[in-house]
């Protein structure tokens, strides 16, 4: 804890993370796995395998942490509709990397910017707690 002491940006985000209403929460690992895939597509239209590489895995761990989160009995058919987005990007990542095609990326960003956006919407009209 003594780096978040030193820093107070770290603090400050470690705190907002904290405090965040659970869509709040949704839309900072749908931001954090979009900078994930921006950076990854950079990185392999770069030619920089190993850093493509780790922030895919990033993006993925979020995707993998979006769909592991879902809750299926009050979500019900919306819940069902997003796991298969994230199945289908997860899937769509994978192509991406064995055939090192950043559009493939940018097809899953456009794809999850959407998703982003409508919960960044509930988010914003949700009554505080």
């Amino acid at each position: 804890m003594a780096t978040y002491a030193a820093n107070p940006t770290a603090q400050y985000k470690q705190q907002s993370i904290l405090t965040a209403p659970p869509g709040r929460l949704v839309v900072m690992l749908y931001d954090g796995c979009l900078r994930f895939l921006f950076q990854a597509a950079y990185a392999m239209r770069e030619g920089d395998k190993a850093n493509s590489q780790d922030r895919m895995r990033r993006a993925e761990a979020i995707i993998d942490e979006l769909t592991v989160t879902l809750d299926h009995e009050r979500g019900g058919e919306i819940a069902a509709r997003l796991q298969g987005i994230y199945a289908f990007s997860r899937r769509h990542l994978i192509e991406a990397a064995l055939e090192q095609n950043p559009q493939k990326i940018e097809e899953v960003s456009e794809l999850l910017t959407e998703l982003r956006d409508a919960w960044a919407e509930i988010a914003d009209t949700a009554p505080a707690r």
